[in-house]
């Protein structure tokens, strides 16, 4: 079965297309230019053939009027002239004019004197070649003047014209559409070299960019936006080739416990105390169990795109008294009734990450608070943590070398998690200095 022309018309190329588009467009512009150009010459050579016709006309019947008339009567433009009287004779004629037959007959004079316009009388009845234009005016005591030109010349030029533009317009939209397509080429050619260039980005090659023309076009600002886009999806790689590492990193500590626990108590049966080794082993599965966990909730972060896995209203403020009650060491200063809209077990653990560091590097106490602007600060007297430490700490697997490093199992993840999981709710945090101690500021927008 054919394709339709449409099917086919898709499958071609885009200079082709536009160059096809163009053409047409030229085409049918140039015909009806051409046919507008035709008919307003006609009609202006035709009106001004009918003014001398009729100057010359007004010229003879105002010498009828006045009883001058001489015989022949004499024209300066060649215009034929016939004076007839009220019965019907030719008194008058220029030289070569017919003086039996009048160039209308009675009925078609009267009409053309009502309507008051000239009109077409074919001028070969007449030993005249071609056409003539013929126009009558009244005179006294009944005369009727008669005045005529050959428009012959007029339609021949007109002829001329009309065959020079039918073959001269598809000559000239040939040589158009051939200059479009050499222009629509040369302006895709930046698109073609967007093309060869992102088919040379490999895998061993990530760090290439597309080129990005001079001009400042539609096209430079698509090289510019892909090539952003690839810079995204190197960071992006980057990040998730360092996740990897960092994961495979943290696992291999616990692993590599695990298996020598194991290899000793194995190796030594008689004098190992099995439920001590139990222990050890269960300590470093729980640490396992909570990277995974970790990784899980990250993972499910990065898949949804900034975007919390429910959009449904949350009472923040029960959130924040049931996890303060789980820990016997939190105070709860101010909890205002607070409404949002997002994830309850998401936003739970936010702030029990938030408790868990608190409690983990506190020294005596650790208070949380929640206003009714939706912000919840969680603060303690730890060490702090230095002002130029503050931001990175929220990146992945970030640990510092002071009091706030690695203990009890953590990996680095857990202001991560609470980042990634309050921008995705279209709130920020921010660590402040509490002098002494750590606050954890986070900013929600309240729903209504």
């Amino acid at each position: 079965m054919a394709d339709s022309p449409y099917a086919w018309w898709r499958r071609q190329g885009l200079r082709f297309r536009l160059t096809v588009v163009a053409a047409t467009v030229l085409a049918l512009a140039l015909a009806v230019s051409a046919s507008v150009l035709l008919t307003v010459l006609d009609r202006t050579l035709i009106d001004t053939v009918d003014d001398s016709t009729r100057a010359q006309a007004q010229t003879v019947r105002v010498q009828a009027d006045s009883d001058t008339l001489t015989t022949p009567i004499t024209t300066h433009d060649g215009t034929i002239v016939q004076v007839i009287d009220a019965a019907g004779r030719i008194t008058h004629v220029t030289y070569g004019a017919d003086r039996l037959v009048p160039l209308l007959a009675a009925h078609d004079r009267e009409r053309a004197l009502h309507e008051g316009s000239a009109t077409f009388v074919d001028g070969r009845p007449y030993a005249i070649p071609g056409p003539l234009r013929v126009v009558v005016l009244r005179a006294d005591r009944g005369q009727t003047v008669i005045a005529a030109r050959p428009v012959g010349e007029i339609q021949t030029s007109l002829g001329t014209a009309a065959r020079v533009l039918f073959v001269g317009t598809p000559l000239l939209i040939v040589l158009l559409a051939a200059a479009s397509w050499l222009i629509i080429g040369r302006t895709l050619r930046p698109i073609t070299a967007l093309r060869r260039g992102a088919a040379e980005i490999t895998h061993t090659a990530r760090s290439r960019r597309l080129p990005v023309p001079e001009s400042r076009d539609e096209v430079h600002w698509l090289a510019t936006t892909l090539n952003g886009m690839l810079a995204r999806l190197e960071e992006a790689e980057q990040r998730q080739r360092a996740l990897v590492s960092d994961a495979a990193h943290e696992l291999r500590s616990p692993l590599a416990s695990i298996r020598l626990q194991l290899e000793v108590a194995l190796g030594h049966p008689e004098g190992q105390d099995w439920p001590e080794t139990a222990e050890g082993v269960l300590e470093d599965a729980m640490r396992l169990s909570r990277l995974a966990e970790d990784l899980l909730a990250l993972a499910r972060l990065d898949e949804r795109g900034g975007v919390p896995a429910r959009n449904e209203p949350v009472q923040l403020d029960e959130v924040v008294r049931q996890i303060a009650e789980r820990h016997g060491e939190v105070r709860l200063t101010v909890c205002d009734p607070v409404l949002v809209r997002g994830d309850t077990l998401d936003l739970s653990r936010v702030l029990t990450n938030l408790v868990d560091n608190a409690v983990r590097h506190t020294s005596s106490k650790v208070e949380v608070a929640l206003t009714a602007d939706g912000v919840l600060t969680v603060t303690d007297d730890g060490p702090g943590i230095p002002e130029e430490d503050r931001e990175r700490v929220f990146n992945r697997f970030t640990r510092l070398d002071s009091g706030r490093s690695r203990d009890e199992g953590g990996a680095g993840l857990g202001l991560a998690i609470v980042q990634e999981t309050v921008r995705a709710h279209g709130g920020v945090v921010s660590l402040e200095d509490a002098g002494p101690g750590l606050r954890a500021v986070v900013r929600l927008p309240v729903a209504g």
